[in-house]
């Protein structure tokens, strides 16, 4: 029993570590980056900013370099949008977030609007003038978001307009350097399936989809294809990385190589190409030009993706990331997994009571 209590309160602190109930707020500073924030869409002839609370791959906890939202207004909590105008600003959060964001946010700068019942392109929609330009970063937004934003600013005469360098990165001087924590290797007795037969399932999906590659964006897919973790975000186990699965070809894996270890990279590189996060463009566009139908989860993926194949002429074939549904079915070793972990959490929190 002292073994079992010690493990759990070892297991609480490791928890708590992640939750602080005294953040301090970044709303003070929230003139004086707005005020810049402006001045350099003013530069760019925008009108508008959207400032959404997302990464590259769509995730809904981020590394510290991309929580721009809570550098920007003060709001932490992990899910919301700003829409910064030249004379007026808005802030939208879901109904979790209610008291949340009027105690972060100072709330004389942005007014502050219902994530559901009003979202950004609804209120872009009713507020914008004709012949507005209001910016947006295109890694940022899912292809289906960026089709509610054309739609919405394109009714009010307005333009959207994709840059190619956000703006609020632009002023963030001190800005965080993307995440570098080590690749583990999650065990084949607890994965239950290994990787090259998850690939010749993907493969499979992606030929019946009409497609002749697939674009993996989502790191959830990837931590399950590849049987990878990884401690980049809070929260979740997962490796920021990118894969491109084409078929009769090996996988390609853009991952930063400081991430992996001797045993980490051996094991990688029996399973698919390695190769450095700045490549995926270039490689995305080559695909494209040969003419290669690129499959693209339009709810996951990100705009720049689809941006990048179309200006080089590629087909996107539209379907859902092959991994998300083979993922979400539990193999018996996985809910083997599943069992335990309840048993430790509840051991640890009846401890805690």
């Amino acid at each position: 029993m002292q073994s079992r209590g010690k493990s759990a309160r070892s297991i609480i602190s490791r928890c708590l570590m992640f939750q602080t109930f005294n953040k301090p707020s970044l709303s003070s500073q929230s003139t004086d980056r707005i005020d810049k924030l402006r001045a350099g869409m003013s530069s760019s002839d925008l009108d508008g900013f959207i400032v959404p609370h997302a990464d590259e791959h769509q995730g809904e906890y981020l590394p510290l370099r991309a929580e721009r939202l809570a550098w920007l207004t003060g709001f932490t909590g992990s899910a919301g949008c700003a829409v910064v105008m030249t004379d007026k600003a808005a802030i939208f959060v879901d109904g979790r977030y209610t008291l949340q964001v009027g105690e972060e946010v100072d709330v004389d700068l942005f007014a502050i609007e219902s994530l559901i019942d009003n979202p950004p392109a609804d209120w872009l929609e009713s507020t914008i003038k004709a012949g507005a330009r209001i910016g947006f970063d295109p890694w940022l937004h899912t292809i289906s978001d960026a089709k509610r934003l054309v739609m919405a600013v394109g009714k009010a005469g307005g333009e959207l307009v994709a840059l190619d360098q956000n703006p609020v990165d632009a002023i963030w001087h001190d800005q965080p350097e993307p995440p570098l924590e080590p690749v583990r290797i999650h065990p084949l007795k607890y994965a239950g399936r290994g990787t090259r037969d998850k690939l010749r399932e993907l493969e499979k999906a992606i030929k019946t989809a009409g497609a002749d590659c697939c674009v993996l964006s989502d790191p959830s897919s990837i931590a399950w294809t590849f049987n990878i973790r990884g401690n980049d975000v809070p929260h979740t186990p997962l490796v920021l990385c990118f894969a491109i699965l084409q078929v009769g070809e090996r996988p390609q894996l853009f991952i930063d190589k400081a991430k992996l270890n001797i045993e980490s990279r051996a094991y990688l590189t029996q399973l698919a190409d390695l190769q450095e996060p700045q490549a995926l463009e270039g490689t995305i566009a080559r695909i494209a030009g040969s003419g290669k139908g690129l499959m693209l989860d339009p709810e996951i993926a990100a705009q720049k993706l689809a941006l990048i194949a179309e200006q080089n002429g590629g087909k996107i074939v539209e379907g859902k990331d092959p991994a998300r549904l083979p993922r979400a079915i539990k193999n018996e070793a996985e809910i083997a997994g599943a069992r335990a972990a309840h048993l430790r959490d509840g051991a640890a929190f009846a401890e805690f009571l």
